[in-house]
């Protein structure tokens, strides 16, 4: 998406100047989207699903990737909001896509930092999302403040407000095979990163060794197994 794009009455994305964002609302009255990707520009892919074709705004990070798919079937999860026009007077229907439901969701979690609105979350995110995660997570205020439109000050705000919920967002944070959502494999490795924060360790190290831990064919299997093979980690 173009650091300042905005849609014309026509519907066509366009460059401009960054505004605010403006008020909206969203749901999750359609929340997947598949069909023949028909183009991608502008920050902003067509996709054809039947006999309608939507326009969906996409975040910065998928603009790449999806515009080497283009004439192949797609999937994307997606947000469903009201634009607000006008101050607020009238509403704008607007789709957002992502490549995943826990891209979805991080976007969701991205947008509850003040001063970040939808737009400028979709500008933001320019890089894989859980790289974005790691970032908060570790306090790497550089990384973040490379983002379009995220100054340092933003950077440290972001740090500040998301550091101690970004987990679930990172990459090895448990093995491949327990990293859908609700899996408890999962939840264990969340819950033992916990108890090291809460033992004194920094939360960048404590997630390091429960991922080592964790990264065995016979993986601990409850929270305190977790915890204790992660100890045994420290200092090799």
């Amino acid at each position: 998406m173009s650091h300042g794009g905005k849609v014309a009455a026509s519907g066509a994305v366009v460059a401009a100047e960054v505004e605010p964002d403006p008020p909206y609302t969203r749901s999750r009255m359609i929340t997947r989207l598949s069909g023949l990707l028909e183009r991608v520009s502008d920050g902003a892919a067509v996709v054809a699903s039947g006999d309608l074709a939507y326009e969906v705004l996409l975040p910065a990070a998928e603009v790449a990737r999806l515009e080497r798919e283009v004439g192949s079937r797609v999937v994307l999860h997606t947000i469903h909001t009201l634009e607000g026009v006008s101050q607020g007077a009238s509403y704008r229907p607007r789709l957002l896509g992502f490549a995943s439901p826990e891209d979805r969701e991080f976007f969701e979690l991205f947008i509850t930092v003040r001063g970040i609105g939808p737009r400028k979350a979709m500008r933001a995110l320019a890089i894989p999302f859980p790289r974005i995660a790691e970032a908060i997570a570790a306090g790497d205020v550089g990384l973040l403040s490379s983002l379009p439109e995220i100054g340092r000050k933003m950077a440290q705000t972001i740090c500040a407000e998301l550091a101690e919920k970004v987990d679930p967002y990172l990459r090895g944070v448990a093995p491949a095979a327990a990293a859908a959502k609700g899996d408890p494999r999962r939840q264990v490795a969340l819950d033992a990163i916990e108890v090291l924060v809460q033992l004194g360790e920094p939360r960048p190290a404590a997630r390091d060794l429960v991922e080592r831990a964790v990264a065995v064919p016979e993986a601990p299997a409850s929270v305190e197994e977790t915890v204790t093979a992660a100890l045994r980690l420290r200092g090799r």
